[in-house]
């Protein structure tokens, strides 16, 4: 019997696999790759249509370089899963964003092809450069690149970067990944037309040899100088979007199809032998190749399980705490004209584009610029507006300087709407939302609301913008509620249960693993009682005291980072009144970053969960 012949990207191990190939092997690899995307990615979701953008300019940046040893920075990252097919991990797929399984991001410890840690968005020029210039400094000679798309470049930290690296004149490669926003648009014939003149390799090879015949520093040759000033003159009358990298001290090459392998393997070839900074512009289109995905890029970004035939969820959408807010949010701005909202370029994920459609004049995206988003919310609210910005907890990390600076200390009612607050899941370690309760209520003046349930979010939310003063946040979890779906009341602290052995201290939706613990500690002969914070800022010893006053053992159970947790706050209040308990005790995320995983096995892992809570119970109380 013939065997078939067996598909390329079998073949492909390594990257020295990729640059064996043929010519014409390279758009069956490619089509293989995208196969290979909708197959992988259906079964355990992820970032879907950015990958199926980027392949054939990925399959071309490791036909030139050596990513082993070149140094190749993703920005965000979530289009990596093509490089990370391409260098030895295809086979881990199957794990891709699972506990214990393959990342969704570059990550150093998984292969030497990947340069560094990658997650949020806007830093891969600034980190590029320091290794550019590490690798000045210590008689290197690879290559740099860092690959920035078109909404990373929305971030204000990518112009500091940017303007350091093109003075910097070290050799270093940005690719610009322009798959929707054009820097300047360039309309009509002539810019086409010179766009096809600039990616062809005869013009790199004319004008290598043209500035050969004025010696190693052609600057200083009078008439090359009057030729490259005419020449800038017209290229900038002609071809307005390379003024801006090349102002910034950029060769500027591009744009060119993302999808023409040999014209993108010509451009980055030419990149690297021109040893300065050089931008290549590369316009591709997201979610190439799979109809759902190009007909819906925006859903296609992030999804879950899918049906690769169909494009639809495994699983259907059910009520979040996002889409709460959402629906609570208009309802207030309906009954107040100030109520604006401010997002980040998450309008989907975090509930605001039902907003959106209600209040388009009152909605404001801010592109991927946190710092941005909270300083312009500081000016809205110095002028009588009720700014309402929603936030990944992650995110909102980048903002905390403008929160001091642009918000607190005018006292501003700015109301932060803190979104993937604790475990996320699958996106890992850059994406917990570990760090908000530890900052937040470090910002003079600040409250900050934890609601358990629906029916909080929705009162929390209400007091937060029409009753509060001063900055305020309100802080909730990815996904829906639990057991409790109660509504605990205004007090800052509130006993659920009552329990003479211990007292188990909780906010948000921990409170369900704290009522499941307590249920399995009376079966245990331990009575254990559930006391839930409302609010974790401000917090004084009045707000504490008639839930926590006479508990001889306190277990504080949370999930943000350990060293400067609300449970250190709280045993520090009760002892600063000499009401400490004669045990406290501690249960949280520790020192670490969380890896990806359920939410259900993270919580399992770190002792969080009801079975967690029950074992650090028994073991503190003994």
């Amino acid at each position: 019997m013939k065997r078939e012949t067996p598909m390329i990207l079998e073949t492909i191990n390594s990257p020295a696999d990729v640059k064996a190939l043929s010519r014409g092997e390279l758009d069956t690899l490619c089509d293989e790759l995208r196969r290979f995307l909708i197959e992988q990615v259906s079964q355990t979701g992820g970032h879907m249509a950015s990958n199926l953008g980027v392949v054939e300019l990925t399959v071309a940046i490791h036909r030139v370089f050596d990513t082993a040893s070149d140094r190749l920075v993703f920005d965000v990252g979530h289009q990596c899963y093509v490089h990370k097919a391409l260098t030895g991990r295809k086979e881990l797929f199957g794990s891709l964003r699972q506990f214990g399984g393959l990342s969704g991001f570059p990550k150093p410890y998984e292969s030497e092809h990947d340069a560094f840690v990658a997650g949020h968005a806007s830093n891969s020029v600034s980190v590029a450069l320091g290794m550019a210039r590490a690798r000045t400094l210590t008689g290197k000679n690879h290559s740099v690149l860092a690959l920035i798309g078109d909404g990373a470049l929305s971030g204000g930290l990518a112009y500091e970067g940017l303007n350091n690296a093109g003075a910097s004149k070290e050799p270093l490669i940005v690719i610009l990944n322009d798959n929707g926003m054009s820097i300047n648009p360039n309309v009509g014939a002539v810019s086409r037309h010179l766009g096809k003149i600039r990616s062809k390799p005869a013009y790199y090879h004319f004008k290598k040899w043209y500035r050969s015949l004025f010696g190693a520093e052609p600057m200083k040759s009078g008439l090359y100088r009057f030729n490259h000033r005419m020449k800038t003159s017209l290229k900038k009358a002609l071809w307005p979007g390379s003024t801006l990298f090349e102002d910034m001290g950029f060769n500027y090459l591009g744009p060119i199809n993302g999808h023409d392998i040999d014209r993108l393997c010509d451009m980055l070839q030419w990149a690297r032998e021109l040893r300065c900074p050089v931008v290549v512009h590369v316009h591709t289109e997201k979610g190439r190749g799979y109809a759902p995905a190009q007909r819906d890029p925006g859903r296609f970004h992030g999804i879950g399980p899918f049906d690769a035939a169909t494009g639809l969820l495994k699983k259907p959408e059910t009520e979040s705490f996002s889409s709460v807010f959402g629906k609570t949010l208009v309802s207030l701005a309906a009954r107040d004209p100030r109520v604006c909202a401010i997002t980040a370029a998450m309008a989907d994920g975090t509930g605001l584009d039902l907003f959106q459609k209600e209040f388009p004049k009152r909605f404001f995206d801010v592109a991927i610029a946190e710092g941005h988003g909270a300083a312009m919310a500081g000016g809205l609210a110095s002028q009588g507006m009720i700014p309402v910005f929603a936030v990944y907890s992650t995110f909102l990390q980048r903002s905390y300087d403008m929160l001091l600076h642009d918000v607190a200390l005018e006292g501003l009612h700015v109301v932060l709407a803190v979104d993937r607050a604790g475990l996320v899941g699958n996106d890992g370690e850059t994406h917990h939302g570990a760090f908000d309760a530890l900052f937040l209520p470090t910002v003079p003046g600040m409250t900050v609301y934890c609601p358990a349930s629906f029916a909080e979010l929705r009162q929390m939310l209400r007091s937060a913008v029409l009753e509060c003063e001063g900055p305020v946040a309100v802080r909730y979890p990815r996904g829906g509620e639990g057991r409790y779906r109660e509504d605990g009341g205004e007090a800052a602290a509130v006993r659920l249960r009552e329990g003479k052995d211990v007292t188990i201290l909780t906010y948000g939706v921990l409170v369900n693993q704290a009522l499941d613990a307590a249920d399995l500690l009376e079966k245990q002969g331990v009575h254990a009682g559930v006391v839930k914070l409302n609010r974790i800022a401000p917090l004084d010893y009045e707000d504490l005291a008639p839930a926590l006053s006479g508990c001889e053992c306190i277990l504080a159970v949370e999930d943000c980072c350990g060293s400067g947790c609300v449970g250190q706050r709280v045993g520090g209040i009760l002892a600063a009144r000499g009401s400490a308990p004669k045990r406290m005790l501690f249960k949280n995320l520790g020192r670490s970053f969380v890896p990806a995983g359920s939410v259900e096995e993270l919580r399992h892992s770190l002792g969080l969960d009801a079975e967690g809570v029950v074992k650090a119970v028994l073991e503190g109380i003994r």
